[in-house]
């Protein structure tokens, strides 16, 4: 098999919809971009496909013996069941600003740690909106908060797309060119 094209387990398929759907409905809800829905709107979608089916898409990854997955999807299981049940409580900025970096950290974990390209791209644009998104919290500045939400969508887009990529076996690496004409390469 091709190294730039990932057969991609079914667990591994499952857990990138699954995230990739909520932080499309979680950005979405952030830019303003589709008039009168809000983060808030994501909470159903955040609480069940973002919470409770990928944190079991992360069991099963761990039973699978796939660890990086495993313990990314239940991470980020355990993020988004965590802030869907916390959307409603009264939270000051500045609590929910901390929450935000303290994911952040467990993302930028899973950006220096896992994967292949396309997921260390969709944790790392995850981590730029998580960080944005606090600092929106913090400061109280909403247009901060609309760009943070549109790295949250390019997150997702790039989750979405690593999913149906494994599943269809499309390109997952970005081709390595070999060295110029007149370079050699000495090892």
């Amino acid at each position: 098999m091709d190294n730039d094209v990932s057969a991609g387990s079914t667990t591994t398929i499952v857990g990138r919809l699954a995230l990739g759907v909520t932080l499309l409905a979680f950005g979405l809800g952030y830019t303003d971009v589709i008039d009168g829905v809000t983060a808030a709107d994501a909470v159903s979608i955040a609480h069940y496909i973002g919470g409770v089916a990928l944190f079991v898409a992360g069991l099963f990854a761990f039973r699978d013996r796939d660890v990086p997955a495993g313990t990314a999807f239940v991470a980020l299981g355990a993020f988004w069941f965590t802030w869907a049940l916390s959307a409603g409580a009264q939270a000051s900025d500045n609590a929910v600003g901390l929450f935000l970096l303290l994911f952040a950290l467990v993302v930028l974990s899973l950006t220096v740690t896992g994967g292949d390209q396309l997921d260390r791209g969709t944790y790392g644009l995850f981590l730029v909106s998580l960080v944005l998104l606090a600092v929106a919290r913090f400061a109280d500045a909403d247009s901060l908060a609309e760009v943070g939400g549109w790295f949250a969508v390019a997150a997702g887009a790039v989750a979405w797309y690593a999913a149906t990529a494994a599943a269809a076996h499309w390109p997952t690496a970005v081709p390595r060119r070999a060295a110029g004409r007149g370079v050699t390469a000495h090892g």
